[in-house]
């Protein structure tokens, strides 16, 4: 548009991502910052994730899909530490390459999320880059003062428990890398799909926020494996935890594959993206947390026991299991 007032950039944040600021605080998109007011008696809650061509997502993945896991990933944070979501930022370095068709999809996909999930964007910043595509998002939740549910609080004695199933998106990454494994797994059609949509698009557990902040000692989500991950609020709690492997939840695809390939467990264990969440509970919490997560329709199971001492360790037909990488690191 010669002689317009307005740079190629302000004309690409009006038309795809000013329909996403629904939030009064984000004035439209219009000013440098946002402002945001928590509830009485809130504490804000924030997070920052975000994803990589490459390296968290396949270049050709499609871009509505890139757009809702960047979401989901900040969202599964905050379910975990209890939180109900107010709003988010965004910052997108787009290569050469990028068209107004994937846009216009990157932030439709983007903006059924934000509704969906009640996380409206307030803001952000778009960059050129000469390197791979990259998508970053910082998420902002409100939980009552002082409640935010921690990864140091787990106790002797609690009881470990876990959303969903464990695996299937670290095993759909290999999936979607050789094609060949699907029948080496003796995966149906159906297995096949479930894994690689695993991948592409998790469900992080906001559901279950509440019920996490009313009665889950320690939480965090799992994103860089369960073993990793587990092993990490232990040592933020000094505790110990004793996994029994039969007991963790495990998809049909999942059970499949390590039927084929016994080592699969490990990928299934410590492989990430899960994006579950991983909380430990009192006894006597237990029964209201599998009620609450029943009438919001996710499954949960307990896999284990907080104890005295240190490590995570994981069981399996008496022998602790020991693993090659027990947490997803990008170093």
């Amino acid at each position: 548009m010669p002689n317009s007032p307005e740079s190629a950039e302000d004309r690409l944040i009006a038309r795809y991502f000013r329909p996403l600021a629904k939030h009064p605080g984000a004035f439209g998109l219009v000013d440098d910052a946002a402002v945001i007011t928590p509830p009485p008696g809130c504490d804000i809650v924030l997070t920052t994730d975000g994803v990589i061509a490459g390296v968290h997502v396949f270049p050709d993945d499609r871009p509505e899909n890139i757009g809702r896991k960047a979401l989901r990933m900040n969202l599964s944070d905050l379910a975990a530490k209890g939180a109900t979501p107010l709003g988010f930022l965004l910052s997108l370095a787009l290569p050469a390459g990028i068209d107004e068709a994937w846009l216009a999809a990157f932030a439709a996909g983007l903006g059924e999320d934000a509704e969906r999930y009640g996380c409206a964007l307030l803001g952000g910043d778009t960059d050129r880059t000469p390197g791979p595509m990259s998508v970053s998002i910082a998420a902002f939740g409100a939980v009552p003062h002082g409640k935010m549910v921690r990864r140091s609080t787990a106790k002797p004695g609690d009881h470990i428990v876990v959303t969903g199933t464990i695996g299937d998106a670290a095993l759909g990454v290999r999936l979607r890398r050789d094609e060949s494994l699907a029948k080496r797994w003796r995966l149906s059609e159906a297995m096949s799909a479930h894994l690689k949509q695993r991948y592409l698009l998790p469900e992080p557990r906001n559901v279950l926020a509440n019920a996490v902040l009313q009665n889950a000692s320690a939480a965090m989500d799992v994103s860089d494996g369960l073993a990793g991950d587990l092993a990490k609020l232990c040592r933020a709690s000094d505790v110990a935890a004793e996994i029994d492997v039969a007991r963790v939840p495990l998809s049909d695809a999942v059970r499949a594959a390590v039927a084929a390939e016994p080592a699969a467990i490990e990928t299934a264990l410590s492989g990430g993206d899960d994006y579950e969440i991983v909380l430990t509970l009192a006894p006597d919490k237990l029964a209201a947390f599998r009620a609450a997560a029943h009438s919001a329709g996710v499954a949960v199971a307990e896999i284990g026991r907080v104890t005295a001492g240190e490590g995570a360790g994981f069981v399996q037909g008496g022998k602790t299991l020991t693993f090659a990488r027990p947490s997803y690191s990008h170093f």
